[in-house]
């Protein structure tokens, strides 16, 4: 008998992960996917529930930009039986504890290896198509600083490198200054951002912590794009930049906007690959 897979909010990659889902054999259904009414009793008869990226952002309602009906977490978590799994990304403490409190197996699929890498090649993409529709001059000759050489940092700062900009990147660990200076970078620490800020045209942060505090903000240049690609809390002081009239973008979920149906993809792949893993 096929096993039964409900796909509950999210964006357009939640779209491509049902219909990818289908293609595997399951038996899939959408709950707020559309402006569609909904029923949650519905849910007793999943084997396996996919949750969104992130789960939630106050963990009382599920993340559904695409449906006009809100989802709250606990009447999805009372609609579902104890042999339910479920997939979800970002899963709060809170929405963990629940989980396990209700004895309801469940994996965090944004912590696989496999999809951080992949998902940094859309996002990296992603900023740099925000950066040529918003900046007046060419990335290429362009002094740009990347803070924070994690997986996106790594790709996006190759990928500014081949578009002709002059990369710099920021980081704090010795390892990451060897790789950095091994592809030929320039490479300064997070802490002494304040003293060289001043001389990019476009700075993008890689790093969920507050950075560009208002110290270092002082010191950018007016007529520079600071694209922020963060989860929240993000990496900028967005108070004081709105204060200081900065030119910022905080690009949420960017693979969702800019390639959701390759973001969807992967995330299919990752579920697959938890299922083959696990046995469940």
């Amino acid at each position: 008998m096929k096993s039964t897979i409900y796909v509950i909010g999210g964006d357009l990659r939640q779209i491509t992960v049902a219909d990818l889902l289908k293609k595997e054999g399951f038996d899939v259904y959408s709950v707020g996917l559309s402006e569609n009414n909904f029923d949650l009793c519905c849910l007793r008869n999943a084997d396996y529930i996919v949750l969104p990226i992130p789960v939630s952002y106050d963990n009382v309602y599920i993340n559904a930009p695409l449906s006009k009906m809100r989802i709250s977490v606990s009447e999805v978590l009372d609609s579902i039986s104890e042999n339910c799994f479920v997939f979800g990304a970002c899963i709060s403490d809170e929405i963990s504890s629940e989980l396990v409190h209700r004895k309801i197996a469940f994996a965090d699929y944004y912590k696989r290896e496999e999809l951080i890498i992949k998902n940094a090649i859309p996002t990296a993409e992603g900023a740099i198509e925000i950066a040529l529709s918003e900046m007046p001059v060419t990335l290429f000759e362009s002094r740009v600083l990347i803070t924070g050489y994690g997986r996106v940092g790594k790709v996006l700062a190759e990928r500014m490198a081949a578009l002709g900009a002059d990369v710099t990147v920021s980081a704090r660990k010795c390892s990451d200054f060897a790789w950095i200076n091994e592809r030929g970078f320039r490479a300064i620490h997070t802490n002494e951002l304040i003293e060289s800020v001043d001389k990019f045209d476009l700075i993008v942060n890689t790093i969920p912590a507050v950075v560009l505090t208002e110290e270092v903000l002082e010191k950018v240049s007016g007529d520079t794009l600071v694209i922020d690609l963060a989860s929240k809390p993000g990496g900028v002081d967005f108070n004081t930049a709105k204060r200081l009239g900065k030119n910022v973008i905080w690009a949420l979920s960017i693979p969702g906007k800019s390639a959701p149906i390759t973001s969807g993809r992967i995330i299919k792949e990752t579920i697959m690959n938890i299922l083959a893993e696990t046995g469940v």
